[in-house]
């Protein structure tokens, strides 16, 4: 089966510290997220005031048992969600199709 991937696009709130946000990512990927079943690898990038992020897991089986871990939102996921503007966030999921 092909990989999927889990990607959010978003913008931070005015006056986030930038290193703090990323250091909330990095925990809450290497706390909760790198644990999960199927997980690859996970990405933040930033384009002036926009941001993303792109997790990769073996499956979209495994993506699909991501996010319903995730509802169960805990004090990691909080702290990252606490720096965004929460209106500008954009979930979607892919499917990889082929990699060149």
């Amino acid at each position: 089966m092909d990989k999927a991937v889990f990607s959010n696009v978003y913008k931070l709130k005015k006056g986030t510290n930038t290193e703090e946000f990323v250091q909330a990512y990095e925990a809450l990927t290497q706390g909760f997220i790198a644990k999960q079943a199927g997980f690859v690898s996970s990405q933040i990038m930033s384009d002036d005031d926009v941001w993303s992020d792109v997790i990769v897991f073996e499956s979209m089986d495994a993506l699909k048992q991501f996010e319903e871990n995730s509802a169960q939102s805990n004090e990691l996921a909080l702290k990252f969600y606490s720096y965004l503007n929460i209106n500008s966030c954009r979930m979607n999921r892919f499917t990889v199709e082929k990699t060149f």
